[in-house]
């Protein structure tokens, strides 16, 4: 295992999740299969989110529209939370979830609202100006 992809798990994993509360995907990965935990999070963490072929911002955004398409409310919030932590603005996000309403329709669009919505107000950003 490369030293390298180690360091940029953990760097990105504290760039996007250093202040989530609950349960990560990880800790959950860990209780069934640690060593199958620490795969996927190198995979995903220290190779696909740690990619530089498009900004941290956008990934995020990206990400964000696809959870809501899929209508993935707890995924959404965990990754909401990164967004914000990596610069996207409240309002950057929200207009991401009101794109994809054409795409995920009214009541997932809605949804990812409320999960928007109550993430600003854990983290004391609600309401926005």
């Amino acid at each position: 295992m490369s030293r390298d992809i180690t360091e940029k798990t953990k760097k990105t994993a504290a760039l996007y999740f250093k202040d989530v509360d609950g349960e990560k995907p990880f800790e959950l990965w860990k209780a069934f299969d640690k060593d199958l935990a620490k795969d996927l999070s190198l995979f995903i963490t220290g190779q696909m989110y740690a990619r530089e072929k498009i900004p941290h911002p956008t990934r995020q955004l990206v990400t964000v529209a696809a959870l809501t398409v899929l209508s993935r409310l707890e995924e959404l919030k965990l990754h909401i939370h990164a967004a914000l932590n990596v610069g996207c603005t409240p309002q950057e996000i929200a207009e991401v979830i009101f794109q994809t309403a054409v795409y995920g329709g009214g009541p997932a669009t809605n949804q990812a609202l409320k999960t928007l919505r109550s993430v600003l107000q854990e983290k004391g950003m609600w309401p926005l100006d």
